[in-house]
């Protein structure tokens, strides 16, 4: 399948609330301004449907999962069709009672299912308890191809560690896809703040360098209360991004508002950097078996 030379992508950055149908709404209506601007690829936020419901631990929260394929899978993948793109959502996959993961779902434009990923790296922190309700993925680091590219699609915590990104790229990924839910204790001061914000977009920026290609990254936004009311709640930072294959941000959020940055890519370009800056070429293989160690002791 050829990839077009140049792409219009989209990335979706919303605040949410405890309504699905509401917050499935809204990422609808986002959907469709986006394809009205020309987007033919369009990214949705990690788990768009409610909100980041991983602060504590309930496990009457496992109601909100749902099969793929789904109710929202096809509800998604009609509109991919009507509207002729390809969406990357996030959801909350039940694939048996007590077995749920987080998920990554493309929708080609013909409204099929493309392929999904399930997140591979699963954070336990303070407010981010998500090994309580999700298995580790088990579909490894492998791209889903589509009517507009390649795509590597990873999710969130995965954006931290490189072996992911690299994998994807290795594997042909044209672009790094990340839905998102990351923010601020609000007890934190401005700086460091600032220095998690910075490294969170650093950190992805220099994927897009490493790797030679494009990076999504779609963040929410707004204040989150914490239900257990143990924590002030999460303030999500927004700060949603494309970058291009040289780390440049092409299109940037800010903080505190819902926004769709809609903006177009050039794949040729992309094409010409790998070839400038060949890190596949010069990778020593013969020399990195340690890097499937845990600690070099």
């Amino acid at each position: 399948m050829t990839s077009p030379a140049k792409l219009t992508v989209a990335l979706v950055q919303q605040s949410n609330s405890d309504n699905a149908d509401q917050n499935m709404a809204k990422s609808i209506a986002a959907i469709r301004e986006a394809a009205n601007k020309g987007a033919k690829l369009v990214v949705l936020q990690e788990l768009h449907r409610s909100l980041y419901f991983c602060q504590t631990e309930d496990v009457d929260v496992f109601d909100l999962a749902e099969t793929i394929p789904g109710p929202s899978t096809h509800t998604l993948g009609e509109l991919a069709k009507e509207l002729s793109i390809v969406i990357v959502a996030s959801l909350f996959e039940k694939r048996a009672t007590g077995l749920y993961h987080n998920t990554a779902v493309v929708l080609e434009n013909d409204g099929s299912i493309a392929g999904k990923y399930r997140k591979m790296h699963i954070p336990d922190d303070p407010g981010f308890y998500e090994k309580f309700y999700f298995t580790p993925g088990d579909l490894g680091f492998e791209p889903i191809q589509t009517s507009v590219g390649k795509l590597g699609v990873l999710v969130c915590w995965d954006q931290w560690f490189p072996e992911a990104a690299r994998l994807m790229a290795m594997a042909g990924a044209e672009l790094l896809i990340y839905p998102t839910a990351i923010g601020w204790d609000p007890r934190d001061d401005s700086d460091e703040q600032t220095r998690q914000k910075d490294a969170w977009v650093i950190s992805q920026r220099a994927h897009a360098i490493a790797n030679g290609v494009p990076v999504i990254s779609c963040n929410r936004v707004g204040v989150e209360q914490d239900p257990s009311e143990q924590s002030e709640g999460i303030q999500f930072w927004g700060n949603s991004f494309i970058a291009g294959p040289q780390g440049e941000l092409l299109a940037e959020a800010n903080n505190t508002d819902e926004q769709i940055l809609v903006i177009e890519l050039d794949q040729q370009r992309s094409e010409n950097v790998r070839r400038i800056w060949p890190y596949l070429r010069d990778r020593r293989i013969d020399h990195y078996q340690d890097l499937t160690k845990i600690y070099r002791d």
